[in-house]
């Protein structure tokens, strides 16, 4: 987990006004933000971030990820039930996430998956609530975000059973090359974050080195996982840009194709409007 310190890292070169990127997974709820969030806000657009989708992870979060859509224009929502939190869900709780579905600004279903690492709710639960909710995705018209750690296996194989023919992303992906090939198949995206950029995350890069940059999404997870050369701050969506330098490196492309793809990914799943907005 990354520190709490707060203010604005140095742009990078070039940061404002070139290029359009969007943060596809972001927590603008957490409390983190509590003492500057118009202002994170503010530093993304100023950073070339046109648009964050934050992210559910229960039925109060998930109220809280509309009511900030409501705000700021461009900030759209995600609602879902964490695996962590899939205990907590009862049919109160599907009812509730099917009605904030419906709203405008609602983009996904998510995040929802696995979590075999904490195991903070039992893994039967956890899989119950994972399909029920992708009965949602499919109900609504929406796509899904996957939250996986340590589940791949069963991740997947929920997926092969009740996702196929769902739009989708597995978010901050650490699947290894075998599954990203199979979510080829299957038409899903990968998303990738400031994981991607860790010095320790060579196994995630080689397994995503074949997915086409059409198929990838960009994302920073805030307040965590804290991109690379700014590790030990708080994570926050103007970040997301290093992400994109450090993919575009990778690859040996021009940051501004980078860019311009993988907002073009991001608007086409979650039927993002294009362009610019002021908050």
């Amino acid at each position: 987990m990354t520190a709490r310190s707060g203010g604005a890292a140095p742009a990078p070169a070039g940061a404002a006004g070139d290029m359009e990127l969007i943060d596809t997974h972001a927590h603008l709820d957490h409390e983190w933000f509590d003492d500057d969030r118009d202002a994170v806000v503010q530093r993304a657009l100023a950073a070339g971030v046109v648009t964050i989708v934050t992210i559910g992870a229960d039925v109060p979060t998930s109220e809280a990820a509309v009511q900030l859509a409501e705000t700021y224009p461009s900030v759209y929502a995600a609602v879902g039930i964490h695996p962590h939190d899939a205990k907590t869900a009862d049919e109160a709780a599907y009812r509730r996430l099917k009605e904030l579905a419906a709203h405008p600004k609602v983009v996904a279903v998510g995040e929802i998956g696995l979590d075999y690492y904490y195991d903070f709710s039992p893994r039967e639960v956890q899989r119950e609530v994972f399909v029920r909710q992708l009965q949602l995705a499919r109900e609504t018209g929406l796509p899904f975000i996957i939250h996986n750690r340590d589940a791949s296996e069963d991740v997947m194989a929920v997926l092969r059973e009740h996702a196929r023919g769902l739009p989708g992303v597995l978010h901050s992906f650490t699947g290894d090359a075998a599954m990203a090939a199979e979510c080829m198949e299957m038409g899903w995206h990968i998303s990738l974050g400031g994981m991607f950029t860790f010095k320790n995350a060579g196994a995630v890069r080689d397994a995503v080195a074949e997915v086409p940059l059409e198929r990838i999404l960009l994302e920073t997870d805030a307040p965590y996982l804290t991109p690379v050369p700014l590790r030990g701050r708080r994570n926050e969506p103007a970040y997301v840009r290093h992400v994109a330098e450090f993919l575009a490196a990778e690859r040996g492309l021009d940051v501004a194709e980078v860019a311009r793809v993988t907002t073009a990914n991001a608007r086409r799943l979650f039927h993002l409007p294009d362009g610019r907005v002021r908050n």
